[in-house]
């Protein structure tokens, strides 16, 4: 894994909206002439077995951060989770956030929130939705479906916290080409099921039957790497661990892997912020 980061270039306001242009009309053709079967069913009755869930705070004291943009996202969070919840993914389907989610706009009912940018806070309509993306990404993980689509969050911007998760497990959502896609090439319908409340996001993942194996995210070769132009990068590799009902490992598999920007000097100590 020898990958040279790259700093970020400044690229003029015409070029980048000629680039958002380009990917986002990408994008919809794509859903509309792709080949895909998208799922779209939602339905409120669970599927008999649950294979995995977690849950996230969606209240976090951030230092630099207004606490009104953690209340937005939470509004924001609930609407999107009313888009998705409940949605089934049926073997040959595949799962796309942002084709069920659609655009967060303040006619929906979005307001601003936090977003994250050039590795700085910014505020913006649907902000905070990322807590949702990184939930479905690390939920996936724990199960046989294939993640088609993801994209790693460009910026590791505050020191580990009380982290319970590997650096990088995550995946980062820009409406409408920074999409996360799950397909399904089992035999069996799963099902997303989410929920909202004061403190957490919550989320679980539901089949038909009790799955054969259970699975074991894990972190490899993490490094700070000091680049050439002065600053530090983050790197690491998601495996997984694939065990039977025994415990035995059947299956060590290569993820993902991460390289970040970080955005605050590599020999502090994480504390909670």
């Amino acid at each position: 894994m020898e990958l040279r980061v790259e700093k970020e270039k400044n690229r003029g306001s015409f070029r980048l909206w000629c680039g958002k242009k380009w990917y986002t009309t990408r994008r919809y053709m794509l859903w509309k002439w792709g080949n895909i079967d998208f799922a779209q069913k939602q339905q409120i009755k669970r599927l008999p077995a649950c294979c995995f869930q977690h849950s996230t705070p969606v209240m976090r004291r951030l230092k630099d951060v207004d606490m009104w943009m953690q209340e937005n996202k939470v509004i924001n969070l609930r609407l999107a989770v009313e888009a998705i919840s409940g949605i089934l993914i049926h073997p040959g389907e595949t799962f796309s956030y942002w084709k069920l989610i659609g655009k967060p706009t303040r006619r929906k009912g979005y307001v601003e929130g936090m977003v994250l940018k050039s590795g700085s806070f910014s505020s913006g309509i649907g902000g905070g939705l990322c807590q949702l993306s990184n939930l479905i990404f690390w939920m996936a993980c724990h199960t046989p479906l294939t993640i088609r689509e993801r994209h790693r969050h460009s910026y590791d911007v505050f020191p580990d916290s009380n982290r319970t998760q590997p650096f990088g497990s995550g995946a980062t959502c820009y409406y409408n080409y920074m999409d996360l896609m799950l397909e399904n090439n089992t035999d069996q319908t799963f099902q997303l099921c989410f929920s909202v409340t004061e403190k957490e996001l919550k989320g679980q993942v539901f089949c038909e039957k009790k799955l054969p194996y259970t699975y074991e995210v894990y972190e490899k070769d993490h490094r700070i790497t000091a680049e050439y132009w002065g600053g530090y990068t983050r790197n690491n590799v998601l495996r997984r661990r694939t065990r039977d009902a025994d415990g035995s490992v059947v299956k060590d598999e290569y993820l993902t892997e991460n390289h970040a920007l970080m955005m605050y000097e590599p020999m502090v100590e994480g504390k909670k912020l």
